[in-house]
């Protein structure tokens, strides 16, 4: 079967976007690659790569923050710490679905979890001059990777592939034992191999961390998005997993960008754990003359990088988290639409000769959701990723998010009409005959 686009065309793309090696392409360059490709042949491509939120944002944000607006907010600086409304709700919110107290002033909003991790990575590594070391459970959010190299700060990392359960604490403990980590930081569910971190693996990373005294860095953009459990009914047991359960030294990244579909307004909240806020950090005292951890965060990190988040986002999150607290919002329902089209794509992949690269939760399949991975017989990353764009489909090498496993991983929230999904089975029954 004829393949849709010229080996020359990718070429092209390449060089023109000065890429010399295609499997650690960033989302966006992996993104434009195909634009690209689009411009040069005017065929559609299908777009598996960027985690853009296919669904509408939450009504209930629009109008609070359109409200905000009307009222003047635009023309005021908003406190650093946060609106008190937000900071209520946050507090609020994370009771009602992660069964987790933390008190008002240590939920802090930030331009959207990308600042979030940003400014605490940059925190953690400045705590204690002997621990500046931030450890990666890969695989993770490819972004995160580079956000500490821009800073410069050591980083340290493993692929979780070969150590679910009990082989968890021995492969971090060698790490830890070092003495130079700061911080550990992952996303549960995980971004890119949807893969979810089990209460007794997170008990695992809690007791370590303490032990160590590493900050957790606890990334829950798809927060209640394990859509095996019936999760998401306000202060209603089952809870979204966490490893604020095991430990204090913690940090909650929660973003409106998937769970609410806001991503625009570029707004979350940092949720820092009410004994490490109020921790005293010499080192901190002697560089910035503030020395506890929460103030530090604020007053120092946050300042200099944006100078406090977007005034009306605020009041749009704060609406949001009240009204899912409240029972008037199923944003885990609304959610579920992504796992509709995992499942679809799984099984097209899955009919073609692909297989699931992370493919268990220890004995149980992995949800389906709003990512997932997949390899190609003997292909590695690179081949797979550059052989799919020759059919019209882009992802993201599973190389970039620091994986050692051969494959892609699949966004689905782009496959919103019909006939993509019709589009898929036929570009990936092409691809099969060609490469059995």
């Amino acid at each position: 079967m004829k393949i849709p686009f010229d080996r020359s065309c990718l070429r092209s793309a390449l060089e023109r976007m000065d890429i010399a090696d295609i499997a650690q392409a960033t989302i966006r360059q992996s993104g434009d690659i195909a634009r690209t490709m689009e411009r040069d042949t005017g065929v559609e491509f299908l777009h598996l790569e960027m985690g853009v939120p296919g669904l509408p944002p939450e009504r209930a944000g629009v109008e609070a923050e359109c409200a905000a607006l009307q009222a003047g907010v635009a023309s005021q600086y908003p406190n650093m710490f946060g609106i008190p409304e937000l900071k209520t709700q946050a507090s609020r919110f994370l009771k009602a679905f992660l069964d987790v107290e933390v008190a008002p002033r240590g939920c802090i909003p930030t331009v959207g979890s990308m600042q979030g991790s940003f400014t605490t990575f940059l925190l953690c590594s400045q705590l204690d001059p002997q621990r500046r070391k931030i450890l990666f459970i890969d695989p993770g959010f490819p972004v995160q990777r580079s956000q500490v190299r821009i800073l410069g700060i050591p980083s340290e990392s493993f692929d979780i592939y070969d150590y679910r359960g009990e082989k968890l604490g021995p492969k971090i403990e060698s790490v830890l034992a070092a003495g130079d980590v700061a911080a550990i930081v992952y996303s549960n569910p995980n971004n890119p191999a949807w893969i979810c971190l089990t209460e007794d693996e997170l008990r695992t990373i809690g007791e370590l961390a303490t032990r160590y005294d590493a900050i957790v860095i606890e990334d829950l953009a798809y927060l209640c998005m394990d859509f095996r459990k019936p999760l998401g009914r306000p202060f209603e047991a089952p809870y979204q997993a966490s490893v604020a359960r095991y430990t204090d030294n913690y940090i909650l990244l929660v973003s409106g960008s998937k769970i609410f579909s806001y991503a625009g307004q570029r707004i979350a909240v940092a949720a820092i754990s009410d004994t490490l806020f109020r921790r005293e950090y010499p080192a901190l005292r002697r560089r910035y003359n503030i020395g506890r951890l929460g103030d530090a965060y604020v007053l120092v990190f946050l300042y200099a990088a944006s100078s406090g988040t977007s005034h009306s986002a605020q009041h749009a999150l704060a609406a949001m988290f009240r009204a899912a607290a409240d029972g008037e919002l199923d944003f885990v329902g609304e959610a579920s639409e992504y796992a509709r089209r995992a499942r679809l794509t799984k099984e097209t992949f899955l009919r073609h000769g692909f297989r699931i690269v992370y493919d268990k939760d220890r004995d149980e399949p992995v949800s389906d959701g709003f990512f997932y991975t997949v390899g190609y017989g003997a292909m590695t990353s690179a081949e797979l990723l550059s052989e799919l764009l020759l059919y019209g489909i882009c992802a993201i090498s599973l190389t970039s998010t620091g994986s050692r496993q051969s494959g892609i991983r699949v966004c689905v929230s782009q496959m919103n009409r019909p006939e993509q999904f019709e589009m898929l089975e036929e570009r990936l029954t092409a691809f099969a005959e060609n490469n059995r």
